[in-house]
């Protein structure tokens, strides 16, 4: 398991997950990847057994877990299923839901966290715009207040679960330029006015769909709005550093199923009269490979046991990601060399996970945009 602190819930959850990924996500995971989609019924086999809502408050329908619970079910989904896509695609919520169980009214959180617990429903969070990507205080979707509704209007891109989510949590400007101005509203995606683009052709992480999100004077009560009005700022930053702990514990997961694969690999094939792990350098770069993985899952662990805590760890995040993501991209290029020929053969898992690997220093905050956080966080350049 990724974390050093877990308990026995925490076990338990990591083995149902992964006995489940194996038998519901595994046998299909190529085919899925190939057709760009997996079932919507997936969401619902998932609820069934409490994967979705595994860290939520059992009063709207979740296991009353913390953090831990979610990054084994995290590792779990990824080294059971093998399918990153699949994973992504149903996690979505995981990044959507938190600011609605934080902010949202009595009303707003019964009536969507129980239903997307539950994989009756799907949510989706919409950040980022075409032409602004990482600045976020730039987003120009505004929403205006008439009455008692919001009206938006703009557009946002790379949506992950985009194209099927039933609720958007969506980052609107409703004041002026810059952070002071930004709110967030949770969107209904049958309101009319909201459409969908089309899902986006993507280098990895094909299960999952990613889509472009258009709003043309979509009303929406303002009993959805997060937090108060030109508050949003603060929550999508806190918002902000589960999500990046997440994706760095996934690309530990990553890093240790590719590293099992490889050694798995080794071991069977064959060249010049012996296996491939009978020749030093192969058995050298399955060291590193080892040792960059446990150095990410420690570090990884370490900063999720001190969230779990409530310490600021803003900073401590943003170096885990890094860290994790050069661990990711390491381990399945190296993989990739090892498996020779067949690495580049997409039925292979690793050629899976090395396109994958290379979103993961982009999404959920640019390395360097993590940088410039630690450097800002540990007071370099303060001096001038």
């Amino acid at each position: 398991m990724l974390s050093l602190f877990h308990d026995e819930t925490h076990t338990a959850l990591y083995e149902v997950t992964e006995r489940w990924a194996r038998q519901e996500i595994a046998p299909h995971a190529h085919a899925w990847e190939e057709a760009g989609h997996f079932p919507d019924e997936l969401f619902a086999k998932a609820g069934e057994v409490g994967l979705l809502g595994a860290c939520y408050p059992e009063e709207l329908g979740g296991g009353g877990g913390d953090i831990l619970h979610l990054l084994a079910v995290c590792e779990a989904m990824i080294r059971g299923g093998t399918s990153v896509g699949t994973a992504i695609g149903l996690g979505s919520h995981a990044i959507a839901v938190p600011p609605i169980i934080e902010l949202g009214s009595d009303a707003l959180k019964s009536r969507i966290v129980p239903a997307v617990c539950s994989g009756e429903k799907v949510a989706a969070l919409a950040i980022t715009e075409p032409g602004v990507g990482s600045d976020v205080a730039g987003l120009t979707t505004r929403a205006v207040r008439d009455g008692d509704d919001y009206i938006i209007n703009g557009s946002k891109t790379f949506i992950t679960s985009g194209a099927r989510a039933d609720y958007v949590t969506t980052a609107v400007r409703t004041g002026g330029e810059g952070f002071g101005g930004i709110s967030v509203l949770v969107v209904d995606a049958d309101s009319p006015g909201f459409s969908v683009g089309g899902k986006l052709q993507k280098m990895g992480w094909w299960a999952s769909d990613t889509a472009e999100l258009h709003y043309e004077n979509v009303r929406v009560p303002a009993a959805n709005l997060l937090g108060g009005e030109n508050q949003g700022f603060m929550a999508i930053t806190s918002n902000f550093v589960g999500e990046r702990l997440m994706l760095a514990a996934i690309c530990v997961a990553m890093s240790r199923l590719a590293l099992d694969e490889t050694t798995r690999y080794v071991q069977e094939r064959r060249a010049f009269g012996r296996s491939l792990d009978g020749f030093q350098t192969v058995r050298h770069t399955l060291a590193e490979m080892a040792t960059q993985e446990e150095s990410a899952r420690a570090f990884v662990s370490t900063v999720a046991e001190r969230y779990r805590r409530g310490d600021n760890v803003m900073v401590e995040v943003a170096m885990a990601k890094n860290m994790a993501c050069d661990a990711v991209q390491f381990v399945c290029d190296k993989a990739v060399q090892l498996h020779g020929g067949y690495g580049y053969m997409r039925e292979y898992v690793v050629e899976r996970l090395y396109r994958d690997a290379r979103l993961f220093p982009i999404g959920g905050g640019t390395t360097e945009i993590m940088r410039e956080i630690i450097s800002k966080g540990r007071g370099y350049g303060s001096r001038r």
